[in-house]
């Protein structure tokens, strides 16, 4: 009997060894995911990121969200500057008995409401048109003054404005109170703006801030503008301001701590701020030596002529066993839409295989005890 039941056994142990290359896993091994690569006729390139490789794939077409530019500061007047579309309220004060603009009794003449009209005029009765826009308003007041002299010696004008469309910008979202807000002088920017709007809402993750001029687009981060002065730009009238959380994400799969999308944190995300993100690399089952980014790039990066890589979709390959491993992947950008994978670590089906063997020699001594 204890003979047939080890025979039995050793039957087990060889069905579970044939097994083994089946067993399930949760990711795939790194050898697995780079086989292909191999191939003559293959459609993969794999590079290996080391401080060698790093000064070559700085040059490369970044891939994913779009990029813009943007605009450096510039200085305007502090004087506020009457544009078409704005609305002038005058009033001109003649003191003279017999007045052409007053009546019995009455010592001023008001005209509410005169929108400066596209060629920049306002009419004045007795006077005419009157070129107003580029002016500031005590300028357009001190014109008009001048001009009614010659009918009214005795007129003292008083000037007013509220601004228009071409003297006030649009704050279309993300801060606090969205809305149009007036150019209160020509020096206007970014950030006054976004104060005046009662600044960035706090749920945002890295705020983005879209410049629409026209029909141009311009962006850059919020943290960027903190940052550096320089970068505070100048707003024209019209302009629209957007500020929106941050759309660049990355997507984290295999034996890493979480397998998710991620949006990015920060304007430049390094592939160890990535892991740090997806919470490292699982202790129990990833590979340190298969960290493997994902990236697919468009025809045009391997055209000839461009700066780019060999082939549209590429494997960069990260050890974090290696001191030059670690500070690469300290320099190395993660783009938006890459796919970081953490290999599953070859000795993990060692382990389950070893794990399975003597679960098959623990019942062949069960029983063995049994029949003896």
């Amino acid at each position: 009997m204890g003979k047939h039941f080890k025979t039995m056994g050793w039957v087990l142990l060889c069905v579970t060894l044939a097994a083994c290359s089946n067993l399930p896993r949760g990711a795939a091994i790194q050898k697995e995911v780079l086989a292909t690569s191999e191939d003559v006729d293959t459609e993969i390139a794999v590079y290996p990121v080391t401080r060698a490789f790093l000064p070559s794939v700085k040059g490369w077409p970044r891939t994913g969200a779009r990029s813009y530019a943007w605009i450096g500061h510039s200085h305007g007047s502090i004087a506020q500057v009457i544009r078409a579309g704005d609305t002038l309220n005058v009033q001109i004060w003649d003191s003279s008995e017999n007045s052409l603009l007053t009546g019995p009794d009455q010592r001023v003449a008001t005209l509410p409401a005169l929108r400066v009209s596209s060629a920049g005029t306002i009419f004045v009765p007795y006077v005419g048109k009157v070129k107003v826009s580029g002016r500031t308003p005590d300028s357009a007041r001190a014109s008009i003054q001048r001009q009614l002299e010659a009918i009214v010696p005795s007129a003292q004008v008083q000037l007013s404005m509220a601004e228009g469309r071409q003297n006030s910008i649009d704050l279309v979202g993300g801060v606090n109170n969205p809305g149009n807000i007036p150019m209160p002088d020509n020096d206007f920017s970014v950030l006054a703006a976004i104060s005046a709007g009662g600044g960035v809402s706090a749920e945002m993750e890295n705020p983005q801030v879209k410049l629409v001029r026209g029909h141009k687009i311009y962006a850059t981060s919020i943290d960027r503008l903190y940052d550096n002065p320089k970068l505070d730009t100048r707003l024209h009238g019209g302009d629209k301001l957007i500020v929106e959380e941050d759309r660049r994400y990355f997507l984290s799969l295999g034996a890493a701590g979480k397998e998710a999308q991620h949006p990015f944190n920060r304007d430049d995300l390094s592939a160890l701020d990535a892991l740090a993100i997806v919470g490292g690399v699982n202790d129990n089952r990833g590979d340190p030596q298969g960290i493997l980014i994902l990236r697919e790039y468009p025809a045009s990066a391997v055209s000839a002529g461009v700066r780019g890589p060999r082939k549209t979709r590429v494997v960069f390959t990260l050890d974090l066993t290696t001191s030059d491993g670690l500070f690469s992947a300290r320099n190395f950008h993660i783009n938006s839409g890459d796919l970081v994978l953490a290999t599953e670590s070859p000795l993990n089906n060692t382990r389950t295989v070893l794990g399975l063997v003597g679960s098959v020699f623990g019942l062949v001594s069960a029983a063995n005890g049994v029949s003896n």
